[in-house]
């Protein structure tokens, strides 16, 4: 049976939430007079552009937004290629230890660009077999875990993430699901909790679904 880890990135992965708040407000001070802060980041990630767009600047036509947002999105990319974020304690170890076991993968609503940035700063790529994000097919998170499911003939996808949203899109999408309580929310359901990335390998060992393979 083949079982695969599908990794959610902000609040699962890492917290880039200065430094993409720097890399936009490169682009929206100039041309909107705004100063994205961290605390926008936080309560926006892991949205689809349009929801995002309206939270961050709610007095501002959509249609006027998009063009910016796109130029924002390509400025983090280029910020966080360069100058990477901050992973979670002991992120490379587990990945590493991981990836002896499982096959490993990354679904996340991010635009197109934002997960090459993350793997490529760390020099990651070897651990992981595929990634999908909204920006490459607009689609939603639970329609892309199953895509990555199907696609790489998991017979188990489980899904790691941090916010209500990524369960319910786990459910959607045909995965289990465990949850980085380290990261940015919590889940109204009854799921495997993490507390710190590297609890990971040993909570799959106990998780009873992984149990049954």
């Amino acid at each position: 049976m083949k079982t695969g880890i599908i990794f959610d990135m902000d609040g699962t992965l890492w917290d880039s939430a200065s430094q993409v708040a720097a890399a936009w407000s490169r682009i929206t001070v100039p041309k909107l007079g705004k100063q994205v802060t961290e605390d926008d980041m936080y309560r926006t990630m892991g949205m689809p552009m349009d929801e995002l767009a309206k939270a961050i600047f709610p007095d501002r036509e959509l249609s006027e937004l998009l063009p910016i947002l796109e130029e924002s999105y390509q400025e983090e990319n280029r910020y966080l290629r360069s100058h990477g974020a901050e992973l979670y304690p002991d992120l490379i170890a587990t990945l590493q230890q991981l990836a002896k076991t499982y096959p490993l993968y990354i679904v996340s609503n991010c635009q197109e660009g934002y997960i090459e940035a993350f793997l490529d700063y760390y020099k990651l790529e070897a651990y992981f077999e595929d990634f999908i994000c909204f920006g490459a097919n607009n689609r939603p998170k639970g329609d892309n875990i199953a895509l990555m499911i199907e696609r790489n003939h998991l017979n188990q996808g489980i899904y790691v993430g941090d916010i209500q949203a990524d369960y319910e899109a786990a459910v959607a999408g045909g995965a289990f699901f465990i949850h980085a309580a380290y990261g940015f929310g919590t889940i109204e359901a009854d799921v495997p909790k993490l507390h710190a990335f590297r609890e990971l390998p040993e909570l799959l060992k106990r998780c009873p679904f992984i149990a049954k393979m």
